[in-house]
């Protein structure tokens, strides 16, 4: 039996799409293995989000060719830069031919190459429709669209991922209803962009929301990062769904510059007070919301006054936690084109806003210390200890409890980026 490992990298939907290929593999008769020194072949599911990504995904394809691997590479690297993959790999499919996994092995195993890397135009893909590989865990992931409605001049994943293309909802709750049924207490709903999901098929995120929400069952959903410019299009309704006790009380809503000016050259439709007006009426009506967002520095154009916007707009807003990236150009995007800021001042002004996100975030997290909170936990935790989710989503440590329990906990320490507890028997 010819023995198979799919690694994949970046996002949750990437997970999403390493299980669809797993099943198939598995479906046509060969082996998954869970290491690739043990496999005869190695799926790559690739992400390309940042260039420092992409370099690592080239520099991980060649170490797997040189050790004598056959490599399959599929993700948004083979839409985004193909001419950077290693000619020696067995085969290229994009994002949408992930369904012919195992037709690219059986092709390689007669020496030859199929490359399958169909725009979204060309080929369109119903992956709910395609079968998944169940695995034993807490959380599952459950794509609910593909590919988004904006069109910003920094992003290459949207060539990959191509316009917006929404799940029926009726197929997103099977999923989720068969997840549950298998022992999943944890849905993360996914996608590009989840503030957008159903304005292709005349519904939106709170009414799918409302339609899992009424699934019987003690059970947690946490949604995907959304655009503000969509969020801000059905806010109240958004906001009514958001306070059943189902969802997560965990907001991802990336505003990635504090300066209007720096926005429009990012296309970003949005304004910084559009913004504010989001978090402020998600904050007034969601008690212990946990924000997230992020942060692209160092765009072209970013003046000193504009990073200096977003450094005010960050000490007003004080997210619970700020994923911030240095900007880098990335191949066929509007922005490559512009004069690009100099190295030095792109990581000057990365670390300042770094020193300043671990600030915040540690003293907000000081607040939960001594609280009572409900818990939803995952398993053995990295850190030690066993790890869950809090009832907004922030990591938490505790001394005991078993996978898929819910329970109350008392905070006794916070960090930074964590938080620990003691579960109150």
């Amino acid at each position: 039996m010819i023995k198979v490992h799919v690694e994949t990298y970046g996002c949750t939907r990437n997970k999403a799409d390493a299980e669809i290929m797993e099943a198939i593999l598995l479906r046509a008769g060969y082996g998954l293995v869970e290491t690739p020194e043990s496999a005869d072949y190695v799926v790559v599911n690739t992400c390309a989000v940042k260039d420092p990504t992409e370099k690592h995904m080239r520099e991980r394809i060649k170490t797997l060719l040189d050790s004598g691997k056959r490599v399959i590479v599929t993700g948004c690297l083979t839409h985004v830069n193909p001419d950077i993959i290693d000619p020696r790999v067995s085969g290229i499919l994009g994002v949408k031919s992930i369904d012919r996994i195992a037709e690219a092995i059986d092709l390689a195993e007669r020496d030859g190459k199929l490359v399958s890397v169909e725009g979204w135009r060309e080929r369109s893909l119903d992956k709910l429709g395609l079968p998944r590989l169940w695995r034993s865990g807490v959380a599952f992931v459950v794509p609910i669209s593909e590919g988004c409605l904006n069109a910003c001049t920094y992003c290459a994943t949207r060539f990959a991922r191509g316009v917006l293309t929404s799940y029926k909802p009726e197929l997103v709750v099977k999923w989720v209803k068969d997840a549950l049924e298998r022992g999943y207490r944890e849905i993360q709903l996914s996608s590009e962009d989840t503030g957008c999901y159903g304005f292709d098929i005349g519904t939106n995120l709170a009414e799918l929301l409302d339609e899992i929400t009424s699934i019987e069952g003690q059970f947690r959903i946490r949604v995907g990062m959304m655009n503000p410019n969509h969020a801000i299009n059905f806010l109240d309704e958004l906001i009514e769904a958001y306070q059943d006790k189902k969802v997560y009380k965990f907001l991802h809503l990336p505003v990635q510059s504090g300066d209007n000016e720096v926005l429009r050259r990012m296309g970003r439709t949005y304004t910084v007070e559009e913004f504010e007006e989001i978090v402020n009426e998600f904050r007034r009506k969601i008690p212990g919301l946990n924000l997230n967002t992020d942060i692209i520095v160092g765009f072209p154009g970013e003046t000193e006054e504009a990073f200096q916007n977003t450094v005010e707009l960050i000490k007003m807003v004080r997210p619970d936690k700020i994923n911030v990236s240095r900007y880098s150009p990335r191949p066929g995007t509007v922005a490559a084109k512009w004069k690009q800021l100099p190295g030095w001042k792109v990581k000057e002004r990365s670390r300042l806003l770094h020193r300043l996100r671990l600030q915040i975030a540690y003293e907000i997290n000081q607040n939960y210390v001594g609280r009572e909170i409900e818990v939803l936990i995952h398993g053995e935790g990295k850190k030690g200890g066993v790890e869950g989710r809090t009832f907004n989503y922030k990591d938490i440590i505790l001394d005991g409890g078993a996978p898929g329990e819910l329970t109350n906990a008392r905070v006794t320490w916070a960090g930074s980026t964590y938080l620990k507890g003691a579960v109150l028997y």
